[in-house]
C-alpha cells in the first residue's frame, strides 16, 4: 500500500500543480498585503517543483533497481521540464502569466533539492535524509 501511495503522490502532485494553474492567482487565497501576497506566490517557485521533485525521488525509492546518479539526473530533468509544461500551460489561461524568470525560479528550487537529495545518497552529507530514502526502499520492498 505504501509503495503504491509513494508512487502516485508525483502524479497527484502534478495533477494539482495543473488544475492550480488554471485557476487565476488570487482563487485558492489572497493575503491582505498585496506586495506580501505576490512576493509568497512567486517564492513558491523555488519550493513546488522541488517538491516534486523529492516526490520523483521518494517514488524511484519504491522500485527494485539501484537509485543511480542517472536516475536522479533524469528524475531533476523531468521536474524541470514539468516547470516549464506548467509556464506553457498558464501562457493560454486568460488571468495567468508566463514568464522566463518563472521557468528559472522552478529550476532553482529543483536544483537545491537535488544537490541535497545527490549529498544524501551519494555524498556524506544528509545521511538521515540518506537513511531514510534507503528505509523506503527496505519496507516497499519488504511489503511485496
Amino acid at each position: 500500500m505504501l509503495k503504491w501511495l509513494l508512487r502516485l503522490l508525483p502524479i497527484s502532485y502534478m495533477i494539482l500543480i495543473w488544475v492550480l494553474s488554471s485557476l487565476p492567482h488570487n482563487a485558492v487565497v489572497e493575503l491582505p498585503d498585496s506586495a506580501f501576497d505576490r512576493f509568497f506566490k512567486e517564492s513558491m517557485h523555488l519550493v513546488e517543483f522541488g517538491i516534486l521533485y523529492l516526490l520523483l525521488v521518494g517514488a524511484a525509492f519504491t522500485f527494485k533497481q539501484p537509485f543511480t546518479s542517472k536516475i536522479n539526473l533524469l528524475l531533476a530533468v523531468l521536474a524541470c521540464l514539468y516547470g516549464v509544461t506548467d509556464e506553457i500551460h498558464q501562457y493560454f489561461v486568460p488571468y495567468r502569466s508566463a514568464t522566463l524568470i518563472d521557468v528559472v525560479k522552478d529550476v532553482i528550487g529543483v536544483a537545491v533539492a537535488y544537490w541535497v537529495i545527490s549529498q544524501a545518497v551519494f555524498g556524506k552529507r544528509f545521511q538521515k535524509i540518506g537513511r531514510f530514502l534507503e528505509s523506503i526502499k527496505r519496507v516497499t520492498a519488504a511489503g511485496k
